[in-house]
């Protein structure tokens, strides 16, 4: 909570009307007409022509700390959640060690507490060191200071369907999630793209779309089964988009993600052998990109998810078959989303708001974030400048690693501040207009 009093003036809320916004002791303290709000001490905020949003959540953060600091730790990729108009990141298991147990998770959760960029919700694992045999302690991640909600072997798939189901069954007793990273690993064995034509013609083995639709075919089918609640990471295909669909008219209850990536790269980048368009799920065709989005905007995709996924350079710096998977997406989800879905009409501001902070922090049960921007509520906003375009530049992010796919590439918003419980983490000072004695 900050001990400074801020008034934002004239930001247009969710894209609407224009107001004042007092933050004071950590909460949206007053809302008024334009020009209104008064309090000393008070830093004035000039926000005429910005848009105010809640908080963004990244339900899909790797932060790679502990085991690979030379990639991200806590605190960078918190630099980048808060460049990016992030509020909250649910960090990823897959760490070294694995997030697996109550200690571990404690851990990463106090390393955001103490980074204070970003609140950090730990992921768990399923099962232990995400090999696919055993149960993680799943209970005790829940009861832990972490309160881990959110459980996943992201980067490999729970293949085995005894340990999904029971893994399904496990966390109903404390309204936890499995979040399924859908892969069926033997049909993707030296998978290196999406499978097709292109795949042909490049020489590289091709990602066939089956192999992500039959993962969560299966694993809706077992989520209905038993009664509990599933959550599909990075749906890829047009395929998967229909299985939730159908699944969400049974009355299943499943939920799914898309990257930014997803919503706009598409596989024929892949033609320039450039290991920075090499990403699990692989890019795909543009008839599964318009399928995306229209998925997203009509709310079969509940959330936007980044799947930040840092590497050092000599990772991606190689040739095509060694190099690791994976992109960043922090600094850069909302231009790719306000590119993808606003400026072609499919969402407006507040429906931004509503897939990249209320249903994320719903899906994630996560206290104090998605939540509506008015009196009493945390004071956890972004505002961002629709008007003023931003041209990526590799080194000027605040991630440790550098593998952007937009390095070069201008992307329509800029976020000019965020704020944490009343705290700018992120403020550009031209925006600064007065700070009262």
């Amino acid at each position: 909570m900050s001990d400074t009093t801020y008034i934002i003036r004239s930001a247009k809320i969710l894209g609407g009307d224009a107001a004042d916004l007092v933050l004071r002791d950590g909460i949206i303290a007053e809302i008024t007409a334009p020009g209104v709000a008064s309090h000393d001490g008070a830093i004035e905020v000039d926000a005429a022509g910005l848009v105010a949003l809640p908080g963004l959540v990244d339900l899909h953060t790797h932060l790679r700390e502990p085991g690979r600091e030379d990639a991200e730790t806590v605190e960078s990729g918190t630099r980048a959640a808060a460049a990016g108009g992030f509020t909250a990141v649910f960090a990823m298991a897959n760490t070294d060690p694995v997030a697996d147990t109550a200690g571990t998770v404690e851990q990463v959760w106090r390393l955001g507490h103490e980074a204070g960029y970003a609140d950090v919700q730990p992921v768990g694992a399923v099962t232990i060191g995400l090999g696919g045999e055993q149960l993680a302690e799943l209970g005790a991640m829940a009861t832990s200071a972490a309160q881990v909600r959110v459980f996943s072997d992201d980067g490999t798939c729970v293949h085995d369907a005894v340990i999904m189901r029971r893994a399904l069954e496990y966390v109903k007793a404390f309204d936890g999630v499995i979040a399924q990273h859908a892969q069926e690993p033997r049909l993707t064995e030296d998978a290196q793209m999406n499978e097709g034509a292109l795949s042909g013609i490049l020489g590289l083995r091709g990602w066939p779309a089956v192999a992500e639709e039959a993962i969560i075919a299966r694993d809706v089918l077992l989520a209905e089964h038993v009664g509990s609640r599933l959550h599909v990471c990075h749906v890829s295909t047009a395929g998967s988009v229909e299985i939730v669909r159908t699944a969400k008219a049974r009355g299943v209850d499943v939920t799914a993600e898309v990257t930014p990536h997803h919503l706009l790269l598409t596989e024929d980048l892949v033609s320039s052998y450039d290991p920075v368009f090499k990403v699990n799920p692989p890019l795909r065709s543009k008839a599964d990109v318009e399928a995306l989005r229209a998925g997203l905007a009509d709310g079969t995709i509940d959330i936007v998810a980044t799947d930040h996924a840092p590497h050092p350079v000599e990772d991606k710096d190689c040739e095509w078959s060694a190099a690791a998977m994976g992109m960043l997406g922090l600094e850069t989800a909302l231009g790719v989303v306000a590119e993808a879905m606003v400026a072609t009409g499919l969402l407006d501001w507040a429906g931004v708001a509503d897939r990249m902070s209320v249903r994320p922090a719903r899906i994630g049960r996560l206290e104090g974030h998605g939540r509506p921007i008015a009196v009493g509520e945390p004071a956890n906003l972004v505002l961002l400048d629709p008007a003023r375009r931003r041209t990526v530049t590799a080194s000027e992010l605040q991630s440790r690693s550098p593998n952007t796919p937009y390095a070069g590439r201008t992307l329509p918003v800029t976020v000019v501040a965020t704020f944490l419980r009343g705290r700018a983490t992120v403020l550009d000072g031209a925006v600064v207009t007065a700070v009262h004695a």
